[in-house]
């Protein structure tokens, strides 16, 4: 029986696919086809991988301290997923979070087979899926390093390919002769007429024992410094949080850079396996149009939409009716506060957007206009000078922590539920149509002890209105 322990890397902010993915919720969170978002997809995959000779076990996520009850949130709507959440208080790239799974499954003294995927990509055959996964296992069970290649349909240019060589093993598996980076168009064809290349599709098979060993081997820098780092690291139910100041010394690189280029020709066997399963790593939005259910006329759509004469283009609607006339090979995205029209040749440019959002310092790169919370959300829906409105939303047995501001004022109206307000010394009752005023400087919480979810309506006055003027005091969700 070979044990195996699903790793989904959890990181990236996905800016290519502004503006519904953005830093504070990255395109893995997105549903983007069907109900379930790209993490949930992954996740799924994973936990379906069991055969005769095949036992699956606890899931480990790595994600980022700031998307930990995104995270949650998600997984609570998985049944049968037993998960542990692997927090970095910073990005450090691929191969140090997949030493933090490598060193939390071997802590109890086990050896599981790591299946690693990222948490962005599609898959469309699900059983083509797991038979190159399950082939994977059993090849990385007798030592080997496995990574999954994807026959390449067109001379990509974004990816990187590896080279195999030989014939195939009893488990569909290939000797990788070389790993390639990124090609110029003409390289890309060569690699495509050759046979010979797949692309890289960055995910990973290799037991927990064999990866220490290959990156203490080949980068023993980023070895020792996550190790120490795991070694401080403290466990709060579901969280594993690595010691915050020993993981901001650990290099930043990737498995690829770090392990998996330098494998062919070293004592570590690397081999590929095959991956022929519609896979998208949806880079970009043209990504997301390819994997779309394209009508009669290339077009995919998804909210409220009304089109005449429009062609292979991609509309998102999100908030408000979208209508397209004459146009080609557009993306269109509307959210609540941003809309992007781009054409659907350059979709991978819209990070230059991004980048331009964020040296002007503007929210719309971070934030939605509806933000999740541990406890609930809050939706801005109005903001004018020295005042701003929002909708907040308060799970049942929710509160927001013991707080107060130092330059704003607060006036809150129960449209919904019941709210348990503290302010001050004084915590009172509100039902709904009933209001209070929380003034300037003074400390205070709002908490849901009911069963349905609370709503009100939140109006600050004041001459700065950040969402960073808040001191908290005391906190149920550790941002004390």
């Amino acid at each position: 029986m070979i044990n195996v322990s699903p790793v989904i890397l959890c990181g990236g902010s996905g800016t290519r696919l502004w503006p519904l993915s953005r830093t504070g919720f990255p395109k893995q969170f997105l549903v983007l086809s069907g109900t379930d978002s790209l993490f949930q997809q992954a996740t799924n995959r994973l936990s379906q991988l069991s055969a005769p000779d095949i036992d699956v076990g606890e899931t480990l996520i790595v994600t980022n301290e700031e998307h930990r009850f995104l995270v949650l949130d998600q997984l609570r709507e998985l049944t049968q997923v037993s998960a542990s959440l692997l927090l970095e208080p910073v990005g450090r790239n691929t191969a140090p979070a997949l030493t933090l799974a490598a060193l939390q499954a071997t802590a109890g003294g086990e050896d599981p087979v790591l299946v690693v995927t990222p948490a962005d990509q599609t898959v469309k055959n699900r059983e083509a899926f797991t038979t190159a996964l399950q082939n994977s296992i059993r090849v990385a069970a007798t030592g080997a390093i496995v990574i999954l290649g994807i026959q390449p349909n067109k001379p990509e240019t974004g990816f990187g390919y590896i080279k195999h060589e030989g014939v195939a093993g009893q488990n569909a598996e290939y000797n990788v002769a070389k790993f390639a980076e990124k090609p110029d168009c003409k390289t890309a064809q060569a690699y495509c007429v050759s046979g010979d290349y797949t692309w890289n599709s960055g995910m990973f098979v290799v037991r927990a024992s064999i990866w220490l060993k290959a990156l203490k081997h080949f980068r023993a820098d980023i070895f020792e410094s996550t190790s120490n780092a795991f070694r401080s690291s403290v466990r709060d139910n579901l969280f594993v949080r690595p010691d915050s100041t020993l993981f901001a010394n650990i290099p930043s690189e990737s498995v690829d850079y770090a392990v998996m280029e330098k494998c062919p020709g070293s004592d570590f066997t690397v081999k590929m396996v095959s991956l022929d399963a519609g896979w998208n790593d949806l880079g970009a939005w043209d990504a997301v149009w390819q994997v779309g259910e394209q009508d009669a006329s290339g077009n995919v759509t998804n909210g409220d939409t009304i089109i005449e004469s429009t062609n292979n283009t991609l509309i998102n609607a999100s908030h408000r009716l979208v209508s397209t006339v004459g146009v080609n090979n557009l993306v269109i995205i509307e959210t609540a506060d941003a809309v992007l029209v781009a054409d659907r040749g350059m979709s991978q440019d819209v990070k230059k957007i991004v980048s331009q959002l964020e040296s002007q310092k503007r929210e719309e790169r971070i934030l939605h206009r509806k933000v999740s919370r541990p406890w609930g959300w809050y939706d801005t829906i109005d903001v004018g000078e020295r005042f701003k409105v929002k909708r907040i939303q308060v799970n049942p047995g929710a509160s927001l922590s013991l707080q107060k501001h130092t330059k704003r004022a607060e006036h809150w109206v129960v449209v919904t539920g019941t709210a348990e307000v503290t302010c001050g010394d004084k915590v009172i009752t509100l039902h709904e149509n009933e209001s209070t005023y929380i003034p300037l400087g003074e400390t205070h919480r709002l908490a849901n002890a009911g069963c349905m979810p609370l709503e009100i309506i939140e109006v600050q006055s004041g001459n700065y209105l950040g969402e960073d003027d808040i001191i908290r005091y005391n906190d149920t969700y550790g941002r004390s």
